[in-house]
């Protein structure tokens, strides 16, 4: 892709940073339907654990996201990689936690899935994009 001219490259990361905007808007959106449909905000709840999802991203992993990915013998990134997980099982638990103590119904449940899900997808495509190298690993 290094062969395209400057106007087209540009034009594909402005693409790519719209789909961005899309997948992020449509997990807002979804999560605020779980609620509101329902007329239940208890759902709600799993915004902090997405909130709290990037934090040690950014506070112990730096600008080396793919550092993620490898095996390291670094504690920071161990700490990283375990808070990670521990707050997207916490997104996945609070609704499954939610739904089993009878006060929000499967569809609730459903949708804070799907929206947990789209933000998953919105970050791993937003990692994908952050090498400055190949700006269209991901197309």
């Amino acid at each position: 892709m290094a062969d395209l001219p400057g106007y087209l490259r540009s034009c594909l990361h402005t693409g790519k940073l719209a789909f961005l905007a899309i997948l992020v808007s449509g997990g807002i959106v979804l999560q605020i339907l779980a609620c509101a449909l329902y007329n239940n905000w208890w759902p709600m709840l799993t915004v902090i654990m997405y909130v709290l999802l990037p934090m040690p991203l950014l506070f112990f992993a730096g600008s080396d996201s793919s550092s993620l990915f490898r095996e390291s013998d670094n504690g920071w990134v161990n700490a990283t990689k375990f808070l990670t997980g521990a707050s997207a099982i916490g997104s996945i638990a609070i609704p499954a936690i939610l739904k089993h103590s009878g006060i929000i119904g499967w569809g609730a449940l459903a949708m804070e899935l799907s929206s947990f899900f789209v933000f998953v997808i919105a970050i791993m495509c937003y990692i994908s994009m952050g090498d400055e190298n190949d700006y269209y690993s991901f197309i």
